[in-house]
């Protein structure tokens, strides 16, 4: 399938500031006016774990450690099958800065980034993270 979109990507979490748990980023891409995991397309020569950290880095300015692979997304976009491989990623260090990508990032207990998130499908990857021991470990 040669016009197989390959893309990698992340949920990435920190522990809330409060203490209260656990909270996990979602970004939103003025492009598509979607809230999502912070994700974008392999380039050449890299593989998906290399491409998702760069991603996260590119739309968050956060560092991180990644943990436990999440389920694959397969899914049409732009009339094009898309393939998302996800880890779980625990955010380390870092800022986020709007840029023409992504214009804001939320940091949001799993509850409401459960509600915000623009695709139905990316749900999956936030109930196998949480199932996976809130860590992806």
């Amino acid at each position: 399938m040669s016009d197989l979109v390959l893309a990698a990507g992340c949920v990435l979490w920190r522990r809330a500031q409060d203490g209260g748990g656990l909270e996990v980023c979602l970004v939103h891409r003025p492009r598509y006016d979607d809230w999502s995991f912070p994700k974008g397309k392999l380039k050449r020569g890299e593989t998906a774990l290399e491409a998702a950290l760069r991603e996260v880095l590119e739309e968050t300015g956060h560092h991180c450690v990644p943990g436990a692979p999440l389920p694959t997304a397969l899914y049409v976009a732009n009339g094009r099958p898309k393939e998302v491989t996800y880890w779980a990623a625990e955010a380390t260090d870092g800022a986020f800065v709007p840029n023409d990508e992504v214009d804001r990032l939320a940091w949001l207990s799993p509850e409401s980034a459960r509600s915000r998130l623009s695709r139905p499908g990316d749900r999956i990857q936030l109930d196998a993270f949480l199932h996976a021991g809130r860590n992806g470990t």
